[in-house]
């Protein structure tokens, strides 16, 4: 299994409309480093996603802050939702309609902040 800390120490690529999407080959290979997170394919997008959970709100919402503070940082930005005692975190890339390296860096970088 390969280091997930070393995938979030990587440099997010400003990306284009015509940055290339994940391949297939690359996939299972970036799963792999991202533990605990899963691809959804919503209405012909793949996302990733990851569920985390919390002893109650309050801890759930301070949570979800921070991701939203690393989003900021990165000019990258997942769509996040709060429930009493989880947040779930999906990270995809609108510009290309789909996963690009990107967003598994952003998923390691979460991961380092529980």
């Amino acid at each position: 299994m390969s280091d997930p800390t070393k995938l979030s120490q990587e440099t997010c690529e400003a990306c284009r409309p015509d940055a290339p999407k994940v391949t297939d080959q690359e996939l299972p290979v970036l799963l792999e480093e991202t533990p605990n997170w899963h691809t959804e394919n919503r209405d012909g997008v793949l996302q990733l996603e990851r569920q985390y959970d919390f002893k109650n709100f309050v801890e759930a919402l301070a949570f979800a802050n921070c991701v939203g503070e690393l989003a900021e940082q990165a000019n990258h930005h997942p769509a996040i939702l709060v429930e009493w005692g989880k947040v779930t975190v999906t990270w995809w890339t609108h510009k290309i309609g789909g996963l690009h390296r990107n967003d598994f860096i952003m998923a390691a970088r979460t991961d380092l902040l529980v």
